[in-house]
């Protein structure tokens, strides 16, 4: 999940978080979502999915609301920057190194 410029919560899938961030941030290659928005920090991470595995919990998170997301949230932070360390996202936040 990433947060964007406008404080709203992104959920999408990806297989390279780094080249998706990019084309997010760009405004030509990412989804729709972004047009308007930029990503400002990724919130939470999940990895080892398979791509019907993702898809079916990609739908789950969209599926809950801020409340639900912002628990899923909370509770992952360590999780979370441990996947950030791990896979080299840290200078993808433009306004923390800390998850949201």
């Amino acid at each position: 999940m990433i947060l964007t410029s406008d404080q709203q919560v992104y959920t999408g899938i990806t297989t390279n978080m780094t080249r998706r961030w990019r084309e997010h941030a760009s405004g030509k290659a990412g989804a729709r979502y972004f047009r308007g928005r930029s990503p400002q920090q990724l919130c939470y991470l999940e990895t080892d999915h398979t791509r019907s595995t993702a898809s079916k919990r990609e739908a789950a998170i969209k599926g809950m609301n801020a409340r639900e997301k912002r628990t899923l949230i909370d509770q992952s932070k360590e999780t979370t920057l441990l996947f950030i360390e791990k896979y080299e996202l840290q200078n993808l936040n433009q306004t923390s190194s800390t998850p949201c």
